[in-house]
């Protein structure tokens, strides 16, 4: 029989040999797993040329970039440089009315001044600002943040890079006979040059500009739906600003802009020089509800407009630089949807098939309200 201690020392004894064994267990097994991997791609790697040929894949209808080459496109487009919790104070420039004698409602054209703002509230076409209304609501709580399209460019309306314009309407329905306005575009429409407004943003990467020159820019716009439209079209034409900005547009703008009168459409006499001076890039369709008839003797609306160029506007769409914006009231969408069925199927096109495909390409622009 051996002592107590005995077996303690001897079973202490072999701790190093069993601590030894698994070592060598341990280093064996790991050099075994780590030349694994690079086994199996060397006996697959032969077999996948083949089964990619065997299985020829048709051509997309629509090319597309990925969500990462997106992401990575606009990472230098600035994003909530001001919180609401943390915005920036911009005083009013000017505020004066874009509606001539006898327009529907009340638009105004506003330009806050940014030269103050530190960070530099700086952005780009196609973002939005918020503003943050003075006062506060019926439960004495401050009043929330609007969203409004940037109107200017980055270099603002004077071409400084100091200022950002907005392109606002005066909200007003009927409630229990009484007229209501809207809080915020009530606020911006009666503000004065002087006046301390809190800015917010900018936001959004849904609505911007490609980069490259050469491509298509087809723009479907409602009232003041033409507010970013505004700022793409000056980028692209506006003397001063290609100086500015060395972006040579050499694609085809094309604007469908809705309106209920003459009187209401807005940024004309720019608009109309736009085309004196670039005929062979910029073409301008405009549908005025009161005043002009669809093909049925009714009222003519942008999405009786856009049938009505079906062959031309499908033909560019076809083409992959051709981008589409469309910004207005969301209840533009469903005739603009039901209009681009019926151009399409004209070219043989299925529009529920190419929509998606055009949204995944980033080539479908939305922004409504």
């Amino acid at each position: 029989m051996y002592s107590q201690s005995t077996v303690i020392a001897g079973g202490l004894a072999h701790i190093p040999v069993v601590i030894g064994v698994f070592y060598f267990i341990q280093k064996y097994f790991s050099k075994r797993a780590l030349s694994f991997p690079e086994d199996t791609e060397i006996k697959k790697s032969p077999v996948k040329p083949v089964e990619q040929k065997s299985v020829p894949m048709p051509a997309p209808v629509v090319k597309a970039e990925t969500k990462a080459a997106v992401k990575k496109k606009h990472a230098d487009v600035p994003v909530n440089i001001y919180r609401p919790k943390t915005p920036y104070e911009g005083t009013v420039i000017e505020n004066y009315s874009l509606l001539k004698e006898g327009a529907i409602g009340r638009v105004n054209h506003i330009t806050f001044d940014l030269k103050d703002s530190d960070p530099f509230l700086n952005y780009v076409e196609g973002q939005s600002i918020g503003i943050m209304p003075a006062g506060v609501d019926a439960n004495g709580k401050p009043h929330k943040l609007r969203l409004y399209s940037i109107a200017s460019t980055r270099h603002g309306d004077d071409f400084k890079g100091n200022t950002v314009s907005l392109c606002v309407r005066q909200l007003q329905y009927e409630k229990d006979g009484e007229t209501i306005n809207g809080v915020c575009s009530t606020y911006l429409c009666d503000i004065k040059p002087g006046d301390k407004v809190k800015i917010t943003g900018p936001v959004g990467k849904e609505m911007l500009l490609p980069d490259e020159e050469d491509a298509n820019i087809v723009m479907l716009a409602t009232g003041t739906g033409i507010a970013p439209m505004r700022a793409y079209l000056r980028r692209m034409f506006e003397p001063t600003e290609k100086e500015k900005n060395k972006w040579n547009f050499k694609g085809k703008a094309w604007l469908f802009m809705g309106a209920p009168k003459s009187a209401n459409l807005l940024y004309e006499e720019d608009l109309q020089r736009y085309i004196a001076d670039n005929p062979d890039n910029f073409k301008y369709t405009k549908a005025i509800s009161r005043e002009q008839q669809n093909t049925k003797g009714g009222r003519m609306y942008i999405q009786d407009r856009v049938l009505e160029s079906a062959n031309e506007l499908f033909n560019m769409i076809e083409d992959e630089k051709t981008h589409i914006y469309l910004c207005g009231l969301k209840g533009m969408e469903p005739g603009i949807d039901e209009a681009m069925t019926k151009a399409a199927e004209e070219k043989g096109l299925n529009w529920s098939e190419l929509r998606p495909q055009l949204k995944k390409a980033g080539r479908w622009h939305v922004e409504t309200y």
